[in-house]
């Protein structure tokens, strides 16, 4: 759904490539550069994902918040990869631990935000390899003992898409971790070009095309009782900073 539904539309965080059956795991960490050492800070990142996190299980890829009150600040997104790969990464004796905290952290704000994805794939829709450049990120915050009712929800929207948009390219994600944030899931596109935000949002008509005619008012009424709200934000994919290219192939992996 685009801009209004589903943007009531949208990471990385990030079902991308996968090498294994289970549904892959992101860990995003939200990164405030001190303002007046944003080029330490930049040089410090890129030279530590270059060596320690450009291949496997560690492998990251670095996005900048492009919108919204999160503006201007840095998603370090780990993944695809596995809860056992975070040993490593937590732990206070590696050398590349203290590499981050000689050459990243300093450049750094003390202020920072780790979060744990899993994939969705039944609700995701990956059918052919891509090249990250721009992401439209859609959280949504579920009320208490309501995210069953949520999936039949989900579930209709992910129909709609699927037949009416086959073409996008669209990832569902849940928190792994209770928060007061107001995010609990979050739907990701990746796009190409801005010119994708001027697009007429279609999803009402699309979903009565495929619901049958008057089903999108009960759709917001559905949608309204198992959520509380919605927060949207636009990410650029900074290539340049992460360890690992923006090419995400799901061909070979299909």
């Amino acid at each position: 759904m685009k801009k209004v539904v589903f943007a009531l539309l949208l990471v990385p965080l990030f079902v991308l490539a996968q090498e294994r059956q289970e549904e892959p795991v992101f860990m995003n960490v939200m990164i405030t550069p001190n303002p007046a050492k944003i080029s330490e800070f930049e040089a410090g990142l890129t030279a530590h994902n270059k060596k320690y996190h450009a291949t496997g299980a560690n492998a990251v890829r670095v996005y900048w918040i492009a919108s919204g009150e999160n503006s201007g600040k840095y998603i370090w997104s780990m993944g695809p990869t596995t809860w056992a790969a975070f040993d490593e990464s937590t732990n206070p004796s590696g050398d590349h631990v203290q590499d981050w905290n000689a050459n990243v952290a300093p450049y750094a704000e003390a202020e920072m935000e780790t979060t744990y994805w899993k994939g969705d794939a039944k609700h995701s829709n990956f059918t052919k390899d891509f090249t990250m450049k721009n992401l439209a990120i859609f959280y949504l915050d579920m009320k208490r003992f309501k995210q069953q009712e949520f999936m039949s929800v989900l579930g209709k929207v992910t129909q709609v898409f699927k037949e009416k948009d086959a073409d996008e390219q669209w990832g569902v994600y849940w928190n792994q971790l209770s928060n007061r944030d107001g995010k609990d899931m979050v739907w990701v596109n990746f796009f190409e070009s801005m010119t994708w935000m001027a697009e007429d949002d279609m999803f009402p008509q699309w979903y009565e095309e495929v619901h049958g005619e008057g089903t999108f008012m009960e759709f917001l009424k559905e949608f309204e009782a198992s959520t509380h709200a919605d927060y949207q934000e636009l990410w650029a994919f900074r290539g340049d900073l992460s360890g690992l290219s923006g090419e995400v192939v799901i061909t070979q992996n299909q």
